[in-house]
């Protein structure tokens, strides 16, 4: 299994590769078959040596009692300070341990073990993470001895050679050693125990402590960024808090309170996002809330699957059995949300452009149009960068935190400005926040959108014709390339295995056009059809319904039969036209349930996706999809003791963590994205719409998400939420909102 973070965290953030990755090296490692238990090969001599290191910490120190220098320092390398002092540490710890001191007994308290249950997949034993890090000692030389708590990687497979099948993956426990000693004093020491203890003599280069792994109380002094980061977001919660003020106490009249104020207002904010129609408007895709927000759903607990699997759990085994349930597909199949996001996105860009170019007669201003996407979209990214390079760090604590999941700081580091210029899926491999991916790929789609546009604006039914052969073209390129290359998402074949399967045909946006391009296409058909009502039969609504489900569920569980057997191999060939044909089956299926919910055949799916309740979701999305997995990452990293692994158990964590998600969501969308909403809005006052109190509502303002200043400064009269607005996906809440799409496509030159 690939390593979590750092160089590969970007692909753990696709929900679908890292479940696959995480079954087939399940699969493999775990040397698993129909019967897992015919598996395990242990006879009574392996069982009793497994159990000598039962008691690892008492053993450890009472075989170095009498360690000397040379002990502390690798093989063939000469002693530095640092060794000196460790040595010295380690002295003063077991003549501690001797006169009966309790913060030495502490230090060996805080130990883990050989995990009990190891053969049902209890692979981490945590031990105690804060009485480690809480001792500190003086010495008498007046410095101060610190705990030091690490986890070391205890090589069972070595110890118990080819009967250990079921130990292949990493087993570790926590050692807790003098601040002082480095990551080799502790290899050192360690192996020099395993080889008295049972016999176990290691390579030089098997590392069995990664200073990656090591926590200390220690914290470094704020650098001016995160000095910075402080200021800044202080800075925007005093405005907010001051404006807030003046709103509730002294301006009475809410017509009259200035605009700046309006915009910075936590009170005004909160009435705009909290606000719901319920009112039917023919001009309104009221179901498309409802999309984004389970769609938005789909992606957190997905999410929280991950973390989920990956935590200490005490049943690890059990998860093998889990991936073989038709459940896990819905799990896996995840990255169907996100051909939802693009379908909802080219279907928004259709929609609310053409209509604005009908009333330009034609005219766009392209520049005004993309920079009006790039200042919706970059203060949260810009500020969730902030948040999550420098103070995220500063807000947990935990044995693991820090080498979590999605944790890639040296990734962000290095490669922040990409993010920023949304190219990062092409400028590098190690992306800055994972699931900034989807960004890069819809913004690069939204610059090439006026080409489309103006083709089916001045060609009709021939330029999307044109379209629709653009996107049988790139189908055909990711059909060719996954036969020619073997990328196979079952195999990992093409020689790279998975890694090349998610550079090739999931990172690049040639790749992943066909969910915004059938979205943009049905937008175009409903650009054409608006006003008019279509009547089917009964029987037509049903084959409609039908074939809808029908193109959904076998996305979802076309390959549940050969994802997790080893007796059914599926053909490249068979393969690549699934991964073809599905990301366009998806977003056809998507197409009928909005055109039935809009022509009145939805039925209790209506219903239910155009429910009030969805909006408050929809306007938050952007936010909530920014910030949940800083939530899931600091709940999984301050992680102190052994987790189980059931549906219910993952429900339980996606509840709590999806909860604190929208609360951060609420707080960034108040003093963030709201306001700079606003800003941008007094900065660009030419793409104010004009009041037109005799167009429908959807036309006068088709804004499912406006902003304080868009819902006031033009005109006092409520703004009504449109249809199209409400299907904005959760990645692009603001840019993809009708209501800037179409100011923006209605400044003309």
């Amino acid at each position: 299994m690939k390593p979590i973070g750092g160089k590969h965290s970007a692909e753990m953030a696709r929900i679908a590769i890292v479940l696959l990755l995480f079954g087939l090296a399940t699969t493999s490692a775990l040397n698993l078959d129909e019967e897992v238990d015919r598996g395990i090969q242990l006879d009574v001599q392996d069982y009793q040596r497994l159990n000598k290191l039962r008691h690892l910490a008492e053993e450890f120190f009472q075989l170095t009692q009498n360690a000397t220098l040379e002990d502390v320092v690798p093989e063939g390398r000469l002693p530095t300070v640092s060794d000196l002092q460790c040595y010295a540490d380690f002295a003063q710890l077991t003549a501690g341990l001797a006169s009966g001191s309790l913060w030495a007994f502490r230090m060996i308290d805080s130990w883990g073990s050989i995990p009990a249950g190891i053969l049902k997949g209890h692979l981490k034993d945590l031990g105690h993470y804060d009485e480690c890090v809480a001792i500190e000692q003086t010495s008498a030389t007046g410095s101060s001895l610190l705990g030091k708590y690490c986890l070391a990687n205890l090589p069972l497979q070595e110890l118990l050679g080819n009967a250990g099948g079921m130990m292949r993956m990493n087993v570790q426990s926590a050692v807790c050693f003098p601040a002082s000693c480095s990551a080799s004093n502790m290899d050192t020491l360690l192996k020099r125990v395993l080889k008295q203890l049972v016999g176990l003599e290691l390579n030089a280069n098997t590392n069995l402590v990664s200073e990656n792994s090591c926590k200390t109380s220690e914290r470094e002094d704020y650098d001016a960024m995160t000095i910075f980061t402080i200021v800044l977001l202080s800075v925007f919660a005093g405005v907010a808090g001051l404006s807030t003020l003046y709103d509730y106490f002294i301006c009475e009249d809410q017509k009259k309170l200035p605009a700046l104020i309006k915009i910075f207002s936590v009170r005004a904010n909160s009435r705009s996002l909290f606000r719901v129609t319920t009112k039917p408007n023919p001009n309104v895709v009221e179901c498309l809330h409802g999309l984004r927000g389970m769609s938005l759903i789909w992606v957190c607990f997905g999410h929280d699957y991950i973390i989920g699997i990956t935590s200490p759990n005490i049943n690890l085994y059990d998860v093998y059995t889990w991936a073989k349930t038709p459940f896990m597909d819905v799990i896996y199949e995840g990255v169907f949300a996100v051909d939802s996001f693009f379908f909802i996105s080219g279907l928004l860009v259709a929609m609310v452009a053409l209509r604005s170019m009908e009333k330009a007669k034609g005219k766009l201003n392209i520049p005004l149009m993309y920079l009006h996407r790039y200042l919706r979209l970059t203060p949260i990214v810009a500020v969730s960068i902030l948040v999550y390079l420098k103070l995220l760090p500063l807000v947990g604590d935990g044995p693991l935190y820090g080498n979590w999941n999605f944790d890639s700081y040296d990734n962000c580091n290095d490669n922040w400005y990409w993010t920023l210029l949304y190219i990062q899926n092409y400028a590098t491999s190690q992306e800055c926040l994972a699931h900034t991916w989807y960004l890069a790929i819809d913004m690069q789609l939204y610059i090439l959108a006026p080409i489309f546009l103006i083709i089916v604006y001045k060609w009709g039914k021939k330029g999307a014709a044109v379209v629709l052969l653009v996107l049988l073209g790139f189908a055909a390129y990711l059909f060719s390339i996954m036969v020619v290359n073997d990328y196979s998402l079952m195999n990992g074949g093409g020689g790279g295995g998975p890694n090349e399967y998610s550079e090739d045909l999931s990172h690049y946006t040639h790749n992943r056009t066909s969910g915004w391009m059938v979205g943009f296409l049905f937008g175009y058909f409903l650009h054409t059809i608006r006003g008019k009502q279509i009547k089917l039969s009964r029987p037509a609504v049903w084959l409609g319904w039908i074939t809808s489900l029908a193109l959904l569920c076998t996305c979802i569980f076309a390959m549940y039969p050969y994802g997790m057997t080893k007796s059914k191999t599926l053909p490249i060939l068979n393969e690549a036209f699934y991964v073809t044909l599905s990301r366009i089956a998806w977003p056809l299926g998507l197409s009928w349930v909005v055109f039935a919910c809009m022509q009145g055949y939805g039925g209790l799916a209506n219903s239910f996706l155009t429910s009030p309740l969805w909006q408050p979701l929809s306007k938050l999305s952007f936010c909530v999809y920014m910030g949940h997995l800083f939530i899931q990452n600091l709940n999984g990293g301050r992680t102190r003791v052994n987790t189980y692994f059931s549906n219910y158990d993952i429900m339980l964590r996606f509840w709590q963590d999806f909860g604190f998600s929208v609360l951060l969501a609420y707080v960034m969308y108040v003093l963030i994205e709201a306001p700079c909403g606003g800003l941008e809005s007094l900065i660009l006052p030419n793409r104010r719409p004009a009041p037109q109190p005799k167009l429908p509502p959807a036309e006068a303002n088709p804004d499912a998400n406006p902003s304080p200043a868009d819902l006031e400064k033009q005109t006092p009269e409520p703004i009504s939420f449109s249809n199209e607005s409400a299907s904005a996906p959760p990645l692009e809440t603001k840019a993809e909102l009708p209501t800037n799409e179409e100011k923006e496509i209605n400044t003309t030159n």
